[in-house]
């Protein structure tokens, strides 16, 4: 058991989880520098752990959880962070962590009443997660280096995110919906 709990995919996500303290206080301190190189190794982790689940066949059901939960958890207080240092807007934070508190709440609610339910990432989350890592990157970027035809690119960006939040959040409602009307 311990071997398919401590695989090489999931010791990432916790070297993952344990690069976001780090990022905060870098972020809090506006050292900005330290923050994009954290962001670009926590990406880069997160990108090789699932490389090496899918090539090493190492998948497991804690690696299943904690992925998305490492990755919520750097995006969410990326988010809050920058906000409170006036480098991203309130109304995209609110939306961006309101989406991310209605899906564990909606998970939380869905493991109590009927259990399990596999629910695979839909193109939606994914283009959601890009633009928001995106996000997180220009503006680190821009803190660091001004540039106008970089802000104008962040602009766009954070509308996307914007955009993608909401469709997935419908999205998510509407296949859950499904999936339990349908009995799991």
């Amino acid at each position: 058991m311990n071997s398919r709990i401590l695989t090489v995919p999931n010791q990432l996500t916790f070297l993952r989880l344990a690069f976001l303290p780090f990022f905060i206080m870098a972020i809090h301190y506006e050292r900005y520098n330290w923050g994009l190189l954290i962001l670009i190794v926590a990406g880069f982790t997160d990108a090789l752990d699932g490389l090496l689940a899918r090539g090493l066949n190492q998948k497991t059901p804690l690696g299943a959880y904690l992925d998305p939960i490492a990755d919520k958890l750097l995006l969410s207080s990326s988010y809050f962070e920058l906000a409170l240092h006036g480098k991203v807007a309130w109304w995209l934070t609110i939306l961006v962590l309101g989406r991310d508190v209605l899906l564990l709440v909606a998970s939380a609610v869905i493991l109590l009443t009927v259990g399990y339910m596999s629910l695979p990432p839909s193109i939606y989350g994914k283009a959601t997660t890009f633009f928001e890592i995106t996000m997180i990157f220009l503006v680190l970027v821009l803190a660091l280096r001004d540039n106008h035809a970089l802000y104008m690119v962040k602009e766009i960006c954070g509308y996307c995110v914007a955009v993608f939040v909401c469709i997935s959040g419908v999205h998510y409602s509407i296949v859950v919906s499904r999936r339990m009307h349908a009995g799991g």
